[in-house]
């Protein structure tokens, strides 16, 4: 990894080396192990997560090299420079027509895959649902026994390279057309409730206690969190401005793949 490591950062910084055989090797190596999840965009360490950022730049670096080329899948047509991933019964993965995944993006077994897009170098552990219309950008980490409902919209980050990418972590359940994107965090056996839209500058607002507590960019493991608003003064005005709202935990007792509306329901929130 450490020569692999070197030859991308020099390549990143002297683009004429993509001309060289070794640079194009090594970067299409990269997106081999990206592939097959032996390398990973982000991965999670005993402090917390680390990102790997020179697995970025051969990602951005993959572009350059690959030349744009008719694909067919049946009587589909392509014209992309990423191909289609592939061997997906071997790999114990359910792929719904239309589903697309791009080479470059590792999906593990037991994924189901409804009419939905993940980019490269995204990486989908085991057991998660990638529902209908659903989409996991490019670098996005989605753990083990995720729900992505009908419409989400997980962002993809390639630059800045110091980004982290969206961290979904395992037995979260992301309710229907929610939007999460800029390097959220979501943490283990969150629950996020319908429409709700997250970015590195929204309000959430924990509103459990006798006092409001607001963080950004990371919602705390096992919260369930619904859409919101606050006010906000302008010169025109005060207007509402969208936030999320941490209404509760979700119970230890409740079965991790419960559905959005029990978890809702336990809450008291009408669903």
């Amino acid at each position: 990894m450490t020569e692999l490591q070197q030859t991308i950062e020099q390549a990143w910084e002297n683009r004429e080396l993509l001309k060289d055989d070794t640079t194009i090797t090594a970067i299409k190596k990269v997106i081999s192990l990206l592939d097959s999840g032996e390398l990973r965009v982000a991965e999670p360490i005993s402090s917390g997560w680390q990102v790997n950022e020179w697995v970025k730049k051969a990602v951005v670096l993959y572009f350059p090299i690959q030349k744009m080329e008719t694909l067919e899948a049946g009587p589909l047509e392509f014209h992309d420079k990423i191909p289609l991933k592939t061997g997906y019964a071997e790999k114990g993965i359910r792929v719904v027509p239309h589903a697309v995944a791009r080479y470059g993006a590792y999906i593990s077994k037991g994924t189901i895959l409804m009419p939905s897009f993940v980019n490269i170098g995204a990486y989908v552990d085991e057991g998660t649902m990638v529902d209908t219309w659903a989409t996991v950008g490019s670098c996005a980490q989605i753990g083990k026994h995720v729900h992505l409902s009908g419409g989400v919209g997980i962002g993809g980050v390639l630059e800045p390279l110091q980004a982290a990418p969206v961290i979904i972590e395992d037995n979260v359940f992301v309710g229907s057309r929610c939007i999460v994107v800029e390097g959220v965090h979501v943490e283990t056996e969150a629950v996020l409730g319908a429409n709700v839209v997250l970015t590195m500058s929204t309000k959430i607002i924990d509103i459990t206690g006798d006092t409001p507590i607001e963080m950004k960019g990371r919602v705390p493991a096992r919260s369930v969190v619904i859409p919101g608003s606050y006010t906000k003064k302008f010169a025109a005005g005060e207007y509402q401005v969208p936030c999320a709202l941490i209404i509760g935990k979700r119970k230890e007792s409740t079965d991790k793949k419960t559905s959005l509306n029990n978890a809702l329901r336990e809450n008291d929130v009408a669903v």
